[in-house]
This record gives structure tokens, C-alpha cells and sequence, in this order.
């Protein structure tokens, strides 16, 4: 296992976003793990607060091929995936692809659209192929979603399926910028957007050795047993309708093993499992009579945490 790939790849692309983005190292970090380990991340905040710009950023720093898109209510899902044609000069029927053929996308705004056009994009996103007139095709290799979408609460809206916010690894909120953090992004903005000079950093061939890497992080069994008394703690809540599903722990897991890996570790310890449950868990959750969109999840999150035996069995150093 090789740790350094995996740290250097953060630290790179810390280094690059931050030449856009002011602050926001915890978002940046969960973002690579994400992209580490194949999963998707749903970017939620109200208008303004740098979202499409953070996604941008992070998509600039990869070699990879990119694609954005707008949704409204009037997106189609073949606008997604993409349409048979009949070419006139040809004769025959060709394929132009959609943006969903790329490594990252993002969907911009993605609670605007319908929910038959978020709907399609599950098959995307879990099975990593789209199935277009009876016909499937595969995705590229890494496929990542980057969604973004304003609290629910504002007017023109449709709230996410509990089906598909599983189907993302982290749902992240950016927060507003410090008074000095705001300061320094209206010198940095100044002169000239820094967005449009930004160059990768990151190769497919560095993403692809550290998505093959991170998976030799070692776990005990009573560390997986933790994680498996978390999950179920959140279905045994009085105010918890529907809690955390089996893809949820293997979410969690996978994202502490990247967690452990940047921190330089072969092994996971409780603190890593800690630091990731709130913002794996937190929306897979589907709370009564709570409005989504309010903290509650993260405080049940924090709840369980605290009403959870930690193992106290020692943990494989050095393994």
C-alpha cells in the first residue's frame, strides 16, 4: 500500500483548488476521497456560496474528461444520456453522446430537474452504464458525479429520492467563507478569474493507483463490527423512519480507509470511522415529521456516536 500516491494526490490537488478556492480544506479532502474511491458527492448550499466554482476547480485539477450541466425542469433524460439520430447525408441512424459520457460530471443544480430526469441518472451512477433505445453502454472509467442543488426549501424545487441520495458517497455543505476568507476572495477575484488558468495536476494513471491502493488499508473485525452497530443504531431511533442502508456501511468504510490512508496509516482506527459517519450517513437518513433540509441528521449522527461502545481492542499497528 502505498500511502504517499494517495497523500500526494490531495495535497496536490489542495494546492490547485486553493488557488481558486479560499479555505475550505475539510470539503477539498472529502471531495479526493471521493474521486479515490469511485463515489459520487452531492454539493448542497444556498446560491452563491462557491459550489459550481469548487466543482470546477476540482475537475481542472484531473486529466480527465469533463462535463457540466445545467438541469431544469425541462431537462429530458435523453439530454443526459444522449440520442439516436437519423444522419440524412449517411442514411443511417447515428449516436450523439450526452455529457454522462465523461469522467466527471456536473450536474448542476440537480434538484431543479424533474424527478424522471434525477431518476435516470441512478443506473448512471450505481451500475456505471446507461441503457439508451434497449441498448447499454458503459461509462468511462473513473466516473464521478459532482452534484450540487440549493436547500430544498427553496421555491422551485424537487426534493431527492431517498433511492438516489444513497447513492452518494458524501452530501457536503459548503458554509459561508470567514470575514478574511471572504476578504481574500474578493482580492484573488480582483484582477481576474483564477478559474480559468488552473491546469491539472492529477493523471487518470496517479487516480487509478490510488483508487487500487486504498483498499489494502487494514480494518480489524471490531472495527467493522463498529461500523456495523453504528448502521443499525440509526434504525433502532424512535425518530428515524427509514436509517442507514447496507451501502451506507460499506460508504462509511471505504471512506475511512481513505481517511486513515491520507493521515499516512495502513490501518483504520475508531477516530477515522468517527470523522466520516456524519458526512456519509447523515443524509441517507429519512427522519419524521424533520424537514430535510435542517440539521437534524447530523445531530442524529452525533447521537449515535455518542451512545455507541468504541472497541477497545488494540488496533494492528503497522500492519
Amino acid at each position: 500500500m502505498n500511502h504517499s500516491s494517495i497523500q500526494d494526490i490531495f495535497q496536490a490537488v489542495k494546492s490547485n483548488v486553493g488557488k481558486v478556492i479560499v479555505g475550505k480544506e475539510e470539503v477539498i479532502e472529502q471531495l479526493v476521497i471521493a474521486l479515490i474511491t469511485n463515489g459520487h458527492v452531492l454539493l448542497e448550499d444556498v446560491p452563491g456560496t462557491g459550489k459550481t466554482m469548487l466543482a470546477k476547480a476540482l475537475a481542472s485539477s484531473l486529466s480527465l474528461q469533463f462535463k457540466r450541466i445545467q438541469f431544469t425542469p425541462d431537462l429530458l433524460p435523453s439530454d443526459l444520456s444522449g440520442i439516436h439520430y437519423y444522419n440524412q447525408k449517411s442514411g443511417e441512424f447515428e449516436f450523439r453522446a450526452g455529457p454522462i459520457f465523461s469522467n466527471v460530471l456536473l450536474a448542476d443544480e440537480i434538484n431543479r430537474a424533474t424527478p424522471r430526469t434525477q431518476s435516470s441518472l441512478l443506473e448512471c451512477m450505481e451500475e456505471r452504464q446507461v441503457s439508451i433505445d434497449g441498448i447499454t453502454m458503459p461509462l468511462g472509467s473513473p466516473f464521478m458525479v459532482i452534484a450540487t442543488q440549493n436547500p430544498i426549501e427553496q421555491q422551485g424545487t424537487f426534493p431527492l429520492p431517498e433511492a438516489q441520495l444513497d447513492r452518494f458517497l458524501f452530501k457536503i455543505k459548503m458554509g459561508y467563507p470567514t470575514s478574511d476568507e471572504g476578504l481574500q476572495l474578493l482580492k484573488r477575484f480582483k484582477d481576474s478569474n483564477p478559474l480559468m488558468q488552473l491546469q491539472s495536476v492529477i493523471t487518470k494513471q496517479q487516480l487509478e493507483e490510488a483508487s487500487a491502493s486504498y483498499m489494502s488499508v487494514s480494518i480489524s473485525d471490531e472495527l467493522l463490527a463498529y461500523i456495523v452497530a453504528i448502521v443499525e443504531a440509526t434504525r433502532a431511533l424512535d425518530d428515524v423512519q427509514i436509517g442507514v442502508s447496507p451501502r451506507g456501511s460499506q460508504a462509511l468504510l471505504r471512506a475511512a480507509q481513505v481517511y486513515a490512508a491520507l493521515r499516512g496509516r495502513s490501518y483504520v482506527v475508531p477516530d477515522d470511522i468517527k470523522a466520516m459517519a456524519s458526512p456519509v450517513l447523515a443524509h441517507r437518513l429519512a427522519l419524521r415529521g424533520i424537514h430535510r433540509g435542517s440539521d437534524a441528521a447530523e445531530q442524529v449522527i452525533a447521537r449515535v456516536l455518542q451512545q455507541v461502545a468504541v472497541p477497545t481492542e488494540p488496533m494492528p499497528h503497522g500492519v
